[in-house]
Parts: C-alpha cells; structure tokens; sequence
C-alpha cells in the first residue's frame, strides 16, 4: 500500500539546474493526493498480480554531454520516477522509422506512413569566391539532404549541418523539387543564400552554434613580451575558442590554448585608445583577453558568433519532446501506437509483479495505472534493448528485456498469458528496430552510392 512519505522530490527539468517553484510543488502535493484517493478506488478491482500506481521501473536520468533529466515529477517512497533513459544518448542513434522492413512488420504495427517530427531554423549564407561559393553538398533525394559541408566555408559560419533536410531556398519551397532544380534556384538568387532547413529526430538536437575563423591581433601579457600577436582563432559549434600560431596549424597542431566561452562576458573596449578592440572575460578564472580586429564590421562579426557561444539555446532532442507530450496525453490518445495492453513488471526489491496498463510507441514503452489514467508514470527508452523469451520462478514464459551494456538495468515483464506475451515480444522487437547505432548509420550511408551536387 502506497503510504504518505513525501520527502523525496522532483521536478521535471527541460533545462539543465531548473528549481521547481513553490506553486508548483504544491500543485504536485495537490496531484499525489488525487493519486493516492484514485489507488484506493481501483484496488478494489484489482487483478491478479497485484496493481499499483508506483512504477518501480523508472529513473530520471540520462548520462550524456547533452542530455537532460526526463522526470514526470511524481513522488515515491523508495525512488525517483519518470523515464530510464540512461540507454539514450541523443547523439548515438539514429532513428530509421517505419520503412527499415515493412514485410517484416507484425500485425500489431502500423504500416502507414507517419511524419517525421521537424525542428525549422533559418540559415543565411553569404556566397564566397570560387566555384563552390557556399561549400556544401546536397545529396538527390527527397526530401534533399545536405550530405557535406566544407571546413572553413560559408556554410559551415552558419551552422549548415550534415544530415539537415532543404525546406526552402530563398523564399521557394523545395521538398518536391528536384535537387538540381534546387541548385540552380541558389545559384540565380541573391549573394546571401536564406535556407530554411530542418533537423528530423535522427538528428543532433541543439540549435547549431555558427562557427566563425579568421586571423585576429591578441595582446599578450607576458612578463618579457608585450604588445599584439597575430593569431589564427577559431570558435567551433561546441563554444570554444581555439587558436594557433597560424592558420595551417588548424587540424595539424593542438591549439596554443582552448577557452569555453559559455557565461563569459564580452564586449567592445575602447580603454586601450585603438579601434576594433574588444574583450572576453571567461567565467572561469579571471583573465582578460583582449582582440584587435582589421575592421569595424570584422569585430562585429566575432561579437556576434561569440554572444551565441555565451549564451547557447539549450534543447532536448526532437524524440525526447515527443516522448515527453505524449506523457501528458491519455493512453489511448496515443497515435499509431505499435502495442498496447496490460504488463506485470517484476519489482526485484520486493519480488512482487506490478501490473501497469502500457503503450509501445517507436521505442519507448509507456506506463500508465490503468487504462484511463493520466498521465503516464513512467516508461523505459528501448534504444539497443535485447527482448527475448525466459522462465523466471514459477512463471514459464517472462518477457526479458536485456541492455546493451551491464551498466544498465534488466527489466522483466509479463503479459496476461503466452500467447500476448509473443505478441509484446514481436512488437518490442520491431520497435527497438527503428533505432539504429550512429557508427552502423553511417557505415551504411558511406556503402550506399549517391548522386551529389556541390554548391
């Protein structure tokens, strides 16, 4: 029985070090008590198994540089809930959809095509010198996919990344269009290219941070040499400030010092009487670099390429989004679900089965209390999950969820009978299928021949 114990708290951070404010711990307290009155009305038709509104299977962590707690803000007694997603790194799979093998698909899954989940920005590109003005690659298909994009170049400033999707090219639409037709559309436009491009949830999900290269006079400190030397400085889409003796060191040499500009203060300084001098006071330590660009409009342009490094847009991934709405809605409010139906999930602490009403949905499996519950408790990301048939005690047929590393948790379900237990096995199975590793993604990519176009 669920008791009262509220000492445990969480809240549900779409931002790295968000603090729940005090309305909103109370309109959690207020959410528990209703809980807690609704498991005393549905025990007594609970089935066989035992039923609980506890989800023992979640934790609301997620290991990775650019990942965020995915907590549903819900209280327990022994711990925390939301999704066990430690098995989700954002940057290491890449999601294929329902298209990777339709005969394969079991009954219980929808063959119909569903869209993909879009993230939209804008992406201006000032077209350079050459026969390559932007220095990027599109590749022939539809929608058109940019396949490379140069070192240095125009394209790589504005944060065109490998993998974006073309909506737009100056102002036309061109998801239907041959890339060709999209190619010539560019190269007849203005000197500054305006793209509207998309990231699917294949995709890294930070708002890229547009890099900026250029050789730039710094004035030096030292004890035995003072004045302004001349150095290559290089701002990458991570935020860090990188510099070399000169501009051929770049990928040959480690840099001559590394700076993470994330909270740092910048800004024109006119204290030292020389024009298109300013200033970057990183927030860790408490030196001052001082820079000395040739122009007014070339500080400028590191002023505004480094106030984006300063202050980066934090974002989930696309999926993680989803995954999160879908939270909020009523189990059957799901679209397409690939399985739903009643779960037991073994408690090993306590080595009782937990019944959960649950929905399977392009890898993630969804806990809810009962069928009319809202919202879901919990679930589990399946990302590289291994789903197999065992005998656990006296149960002959258990649903054993295994992880791709030891580090990661084991999970054992059960269905009503055997015969369900093979339906949730092969729809888990096709699921997890979507998801495929970014090192196998791109080993396939490379093997497949593509027709290009370089701009």
């Amino acid at each position: 029985e669920l008791k009262s114990e509220m000492n445990k708290t969480r809240k549900l951070p779409l931002k790295k070090d968000t603090r729940a404010s005090d309305s909103s711990q109370e309109d959690a307290i207020d959410q528990w008590a209703r809980r807690r009155k609704q498991f005393k009305d549905s025990k007594k038709c609970s089935s066989t198994g035992g039923s609980s509104i506890n989800s023992t299977i979640t934790e609301g962590s997620i290991n990775s540089e650019d990942a965020r707690s995915v907590d549903l803000g819900l209280y327990s007694e022994n711990e925390d809930r939301g999704f066990y997603t430690e098995n989700f790194h954002s940057a290491s799979w890449v999601f294929r959809g329902d298209d990777v093998s339709p005969d394969n698909s079991p009954r219980c899954l929808s063959k119909r095509p569903r869209p993909v989940a879009i993230r939209e920005r804008t992406v201006k590109i000032a077209k350079g010198t050459g026969n390559y003005p932007w220095g990027f690659r599109i590749q022939f298909s539809k929608p058109i996919l940019v396949t490379e994009v140069d070192t240095n170049s125009a394209a790589e400033e504005a944060g065109l990344q490998v993998g974006d999707i073309l909506i737009a090219v100056n102002g036309t639409d061109v998801t239907s269009m041959p890339h060709s037709e999209a190619a010539n559309l560019a190269r007849k436009g203005p000197d500054i290219l305006t793209m509207i491009v998309g990231s699917d949830i294949s995709r890294y999900p930070n708002t890229p941070r547009p890099t900026c290269r250029g050789y730039l006079h710094k004035r030096t400190q030292s004890a035995i040499l003072k004045g302004w030397r001349k150095r290559w400085f290089v701002l990458k889409h991570n935020g860090y400030l990188h510099y070399y003796k000169h501009k051929k060191d770049e990928g040959k040499c480690r840099p001559l010092e590394v700076t993470k500009l994330e909270g740092a203060e910048i800004g024109v300084d006119s204290s030292l009487g020389k024009p298109f001098v300013f200033k970057c006071i990183p927030q860790a330590g408490s030196r001052i670099f001082y820079f000395c660009a040739t122009s007014n409009q070339e500080m400028k342009r590191w002023l505004e390429a480094m106030d984006k490094a300063v202050h980066p847009i934090h974002q989930n991934h696309v999926w993680v989004d989803v995954t999160l709405h879908n939270t909020t809605l009523p189990p059957l409010a799901i679209k397409n679900p690939e399985c739903l139906g009643l779960l037991h999930q073994l408690d090993r602490s306590r080595d009782v089965w937990i019944q959960h009403y649950c929905i399977l949905k392009d890898g993630c499996l969804y806990f809810y209390a009962t069928l009319r519950s809202t919202p879901a408790q919990g679930g589990l990301y399946l990302q590289g999950y291994i789903v197999s048939e065992q005998s656990l005690g006296s149960k002959r047929s258990v649903i054993e969820l295994k992880p791709p590393s030891e580090e990661f948790k084991t999970f054992y379900l059960c269905a009503e009978n055997v015969n369900e237990n093979k339906r949730w096995i092969t729809a888990l199975k096709a699921s997890i299928n979507k998801w495929l590793p970014l090192h196998q993604a791109i080993q396939d990519f490379m093997n497949r021949p593509l027709e290009e176009t370089r701009m």
